[in-house]
């Protein structure tokens, strides 16, 4: 059975059936109300601890220093070259970064390269955030199509969750057997950063985690995902059987069909939001 007409064509149609703004922040008082669940945000940790397991990219958000004694001189021993130009003091920047998760407190590790903007802005006084988004495995199911289709129900980038980490970055000094292990588990997420392990000969480089002490999230749409600030707490109180055992949308055996993009659009056709 194909659709007549263009899904946004639909919108006028649900417009009375809408769900009311308070039940798109939050779980209605009761359940004859909606037929949905808004997760807590303690779930909503698990599930933000399973995509920092899975995801080892992210970006780094720092600010460049306002001094620009800091914008010039040596790194690694080489002139840097970076001809960084004026007047940026103060202004933010984002960065591609790998990450492993290789501790249980939820503290991501990084390899740090001395040379690196994030890690040069840092060294300057810079706070510093990470920002993580889930991607569903590719497949032909998961892809996602700008162009709409009617009989072709994808994903839409705005219904996966995301979040934010804010903290700080503390060095690492393992043990060498430590050392060992956490080069073993960061190298089995990205093979390639054998190559900028500390000691090699190409950059200076270090291990630094980055202390968690804020968690921002945004599970995906408002009237089915929690969206907002998840206590510290509740993020290093997750045990890896928790985020072991839940499903990501777009994941084996998940639920994604009912609770994400799918089950928004099956909910738009059938006039329920």
């Amino acid at each position: 059975m194909h659709l007549s007409l263009p899904l946004f064509a639909l919108l006028p149609l649900t417009a009375a059936t809408a769900l009311t703004p308070q039940h798109i922040f939050s779980n209605p008082s009761s359940p004859s109300e909606s037929t949905s669940r808004i997760p807590t945000s303690y779930e909503s940790a698990v599930l933000a601890r399973r995509i920092l397991h899975l995801t080892g990219i992210g970006t780094l958000a720092t600010v460049f220093p306002s001094s620009k004694s800091h914008s010039e001189g040596k790194d690694d021993g080489e002139e840097t070259n970076e001809q960084r130009p004026q007047n940026l003091g103060g202004m933010p920047i984002g960065l591609m970064d790998y990450l492993a998760d290789c501790e249980s407190t939820g503290n991501p590790a990084i390899l740090a390269i001395t040379i690196a903007t994030s890690f040069k802005n840092v060294a300057a006084g810079s706070n510093i955030s990470l920002s993580l988004t889930w991607t569903p495995p590719s497949s032909s199911s998961h892809q996602y199509r700008p162009s709409f289709s009617p009989t072709t129900f994808t994903y839409s980038p705005a219904s996966l969750p995301r979040f934010s980490l804010l903290g700080y970055l503390e060095p690492i000094t393992p043990s060498l057997v430590d050392s060992l292990k956490l080069a073993k588990c960061f190298t089995t997420t990205h093979p390639d950063a054998k190559y900028w392990l500390p000691g090699n000969p190409i950059h200076t480089s270090e291990w630094v985690r980055l202390v968690v002490r804020e968690v921002y999230w945004i599970g995906g749409f408002g009237d089915r995902n929690y969206i907002g600030w998840i206590p510290v707490e509740e993020w290093k109180g997750v045990k890896r059987e928790e985020w072991e055992g839940v499903r990501l949308p777009g994941e084996e055996d998940s639920e994604e069909n009912e609770n994400g993009w799918m089950g928004w659009v099956r909910g738009l056709v059938r006039g329920e939001l």
